[in-house]
């Protein structure tokens, strides 16, 4: 447990000092988020946050990590660091969504040949095709989710504050060491991006993070449950980012958009903001739900069979309504 407080600790103090000079980098760079329509910001933003996320959460493991958990995880920070690279060059320059896309499905790959997987279904090609898959969408969740001061950095904090609790109580060290780093980082990085922002994550730092939270939750094993179980465990833990890329595609499919390229303000937080007429509520209601579904997902760690697919039963039906709700509510409310 201490090094896991060393390792929050270091990443938090790092990405607390650092963020400062990404932003200024950014500036004088000229990497700007410029305000648009389809944007809540009315003034150019610094993009560069998710290099100080990166470098706190590397250097965080480095100092405290013990070198066999960085050994193991070569292939994480391979895949990570892709990402994260494909997302800076996309915040410097804008890239075409198929080559991002391409970039993600090489990423989860190298995660497949370094032995990290899903392993919960008979086939190792059904493994490995639903690897690919996890990691995929859930990095294209947090970038989808990155729409709003505190939000990206918040619900992801919540998330791996989740995994670290998780990883503790089963006795996963390594787990738990990705978790902790990623939790310093973010909350480090949440000091300048809480609203009022002074400073956005960009690509960078939302690809970065959503593919750790996805090999961490692929990491993640519960030897006291059975894997019919637990798999739903990291689904509930990610459950808001989940939900709110599930309501965009639903939505924009509906109205004949491309729901990946065709950007606007159809999120879970905009329509929340609408519905109290404030982004901070909006903000604070997503970690509400975040933390909700968290708890859940420690619930399910213990439950039986029933008692789990019962919780996640709910759950799910609880996603279902809200997400009917929210279409309901936002094609009302647009005439």
């Amino acid at each position: 447990m201490t090094t896991y407080v060393l390792i929050f600790a270091a990443a938090l103090g790092l990405a607390a000092g650092a963020t400062p000079l990404a932003r200024r980098l950014a500036r004088r760079a000229g990497v700007l988020d410029e305000p648009s329509d389809r944007k809540i910001h009315a003034i150019p933003m610094p993009r560069l946050g998710g290099l100080a996320i990166f470098a706190a959460f590397i250097l965080a493991l480095i100092f405290f990590g013990d070198r066999f958990y960085v050994n193991q995880v070569v292939g994480i920070f391979l895949g990570a660091t892709l990402v994260s690279f494909l997302g800076l060059w996309d915040d410097r320059r804008s890239l075409p969504a198929w080559v991002k896309l391409l970039g993600q499905i090489a990423a989860a790959l190298i995660l497949l040949l370094s032995g990290v997987q899903i392993a919960v279904l008979r086939h190792p090609v059904l493994n490995g095709a639903a690897t690919v898959l996890w990691v995929v969408f859930i990095t294209n969740a947090f970038n989808l989710l990155d729409n709003m001061d505190g939000l990206a950095g918040g619900v992801a904090a919540i998330a791996a504050a989740f995994f670290l609790l998780l990883a503790a109580m089963s006795g996963q060290y390594l787990v738990g060491a990705l978790a902790a780093a990623l939790l310093g980082a973010c909350i480090g990085f949440l000091v300048y991006n809480l609203n009022p922002a002074t400073i956005f994550m960009g690509d960078s730092g939302a690809l970065f993070i959503g593919f750790m939270l996805a090999a961490v939750g692929i990491k993640l094993r519960f030897p006291d449950n059975v894997p019919f179980v637990t798999w739903m465990i990291p689904v509930l833990v990610l459950g808001l980012p989940i939900f709110d890329t599930t309501l965009v595609i639903v939505s924009r499919l509906r109205r004949g958009k491309n729901p990946l390229t065709s950007p606007g303000k159809d999120h879970t937080s905009h329509r929340l903001a609408r519905l109290t007429g404030s982004n901070r509520e909006a903000v604070l209601i997503c970690y509400l739900i975040a933390g909700a579904s968290g708890l859940v997902s420690v619930f399910i760690t213990q439950a039986t069979v029933l008692e789990g697919y019962v919780a996640g039963g709910l759950v799910l039906l609880a996603g279902l309504v809200g997400l009917w709700k929210m279409e309901q509510m936002s094609f009302e409310g647009s005439g």
